[in-house]
């Protein structure tokens, strides 16, 4: 999943209206902003097999740092602890934190069975929406129009950045989201990790984003 963690930090906004679109898009991506990094490193693998779902050709075979059930659990922590340690707002810590888990939920509806609860589990979660494309679509699309459309009635633009940096980010995101859908399969798992550390700039486009924005009257 891809534009529907986006959604739902987009959509987050209109329940956490103190914290910057940026933070909510790193809570929300936060598993796959690490996970790059690991692969790098050699601490998580993934493989190429074309075929091997109809929507994505990677087959995840361990990556229990950034995707099991019990290391997301500890990074929700991790996240909401920090944040309210900085700002001592209960609220918005506890929003980010569901925010970290909510991307393993929601991994679970689309990937294979391949995402452990723990380190080192037999047992493996995952309703494998990827073999529908039409539900895959159904799934990510709806996921992300609602949280765009929660967070354009949660805030209006403060000036023309914030109208038209918003629109490119949103065009941006879909376009990346086609391209992962109808492009070719990556030549090595290098180019993934690198592809994926790309994911940073939409979250430093989110902080800007927010810079421009401002609370509407009906939040």
């Amino acid at each position: 999943m891809f534009i529907g963690h986006f959604g739902i930090g987009f959509g987050a906004k209109s329940v956490a209206p103190k914290i910057s679109l940026g933070a909510l898009f790193v809570a929300a991506q936060l598993l796959d902003l690490l996970w790059p990094t690991l692969l790098l490193l050699g601490f998580e693998r993934v493989r190429i097999e074309p075929g091997a779902t109809v929507v994505t050709p990677l087959i995840f075979e361990h990556y229990p740092i950034s995707h099991s059930l019990l290391a997301v659990a500890g990074w929700a922590i991790l996240v909401g602890c920090a944040y309210f340690l900085l700002w001592r707002d209960r609220i918005g810590a506890c929003v980010l934190g569901i925010l970290v888990v909510s991307h393993w939920g929601l991994d679970a509806i689309v990937h294979r069975p391949d995402l452990p609860l723990f380190p080192g589990s037999a047992v493996v979660i995952g309703l494998n929406a990827w073999s529908s494309f039409p539900i895959t679509l159904a799934v990510e699309v709806s996921l992300f129009a609602l949280g765009v459309w929660l967070y354009t009635r949660a805030t209006v633009p403060a000036d023309s950045s914030g109208k038209w940096s918003f629109r490119v980010l949103v065009a941006s995101l879909i376009i990346a989201y086609a391209g992962n859908l109808f492009g070719a399969p990556p030549p090595n798992t290098g180019a993934i990790a690198w592809a994926g550390q790309l994911q940073w700039l939409f979250v430093l486009w989110g902080y800007w984003v927010d810079k421009h924005r401002h609370a509407s009257a009906r939040a």
